[in-house]
């Protein structure tokens, strides 16, 4: 598209007949994501439809939306970093910041890797385990203490 512009009419009119947009990086690309996909600009209106309890997993809405604002903050945060430095940061903002490049590389990256559902949340939930529990905001407790790998291990 031209000049990445998302809002030009083609990808903007394709995203609103198909029902969804992948927006491909090439930040994402230059540091060896594959496949190099913004998550952050993506979108899908039939995402809804197609998870939950007796589709995926009771816990799939929850995950999806803390590890979307958990990335987010850690992308935020690099803006930050590229300005005032690391040493500027919290010790709570450097996890998130690591959690943003620990997101990059296990989840979004996957090359050739024939990676099932269950897999891809043990991931979720491996990450979510280098965030305090009191992070977690969009996890309901119950789910928190069904898959949290701390409390599985108990």
């Amino acid at each position: 598209m031209p000049d990445d512009d998302i809002t030009h009419p083609v990808p903007d009119l394709t995203g609103y007949i198909t029902e969804g947009q992948i927006v491909l990086s090439r930040d994402l690309y230059r540091r060896g994501v594959d496949p190099p996909i913004d998550v952050l600009p993506c979108l899908s209106r039939l995402m809804n439809l197609g998870i939950g309890p007796e589709k995926t997993r009771e816990d799939h809405r929850n995950v999806a939306d803390q590890l979307y604002a958990s990335y987010a903050y850690g992308r935020d945060l690099r803006r930050l970093v590229a300005i005032v430095g690391e040493e500027a940061l919290t010790e709570l903002d450097k996890k998130y910041l690591a959690f943003a490049d620990e997101f990059e590389l296990k989840f979004i990256s996957q090359g050739d890797e024939d990676r099932n559902i269950e897999t891809t949340f043990e991931i979720a939930w491996d990450l979510f385990s280098t965030l305090p529990d009191e992070e977690l905001k969009r996890i309901k407790l119950d789910y928190i203490k069904k898959y949290h790998p701390f409390y599985k291990v108990r």
